[in-house]
């Protein structure tokens, strides 16, 4: 079955860097985009950024367009979101996510905070 598997949340300082990752097991994880989403409390689920499959086209939400960054390791089956220049607004729980369903982790806690 589909299991993904997001690490790398904590607790940074204000402008600090943190990089979170997602395993993928039980499909082919090259076939599919994968993107990540994020949810503070007391708001909805957001899109921070997805990358295609196959050409790694990557887009992402206005918010954190330039700072942070998506990619992809199809050897590994691993996807993976660089976050730089963090702001307090960042402060969420972050999700990975399969394209074509809602295959969802179980989410990863980035606390942005002096």
């Amino acid at each position: 079955q589909v299991q993904l598997v997001e690490s790398g949340g904590g607790l940074v300082q204000p402008g600090g860097s943190l990089r979170l990752s997602c395993a993928a097991t039980g499909f082919t994880f090259s076939n599919y985009a994968m993107s990540w989403y994020r949810q503070a409390p007391g708001k909805e689920r957001e899109l921070v950024a997805s990358i295609s499959s196959v050409t790694g086209t990557t887009n992402y939400a206005g918010s954190v367009r330039g700072r942070f960054t998506i990619s992809r390791d199809n050897a590994k089956n691993m996807v993976y979101l660089q976050m730089n220049s963090l702001k307090p607004e960042d402060t969420a729980v972050y999700y990975c996510k399969r394209s074509g369903g809602e295959y969802w982790g179980q989410g990863t806690q980035v606390t942005v905070s002096s």
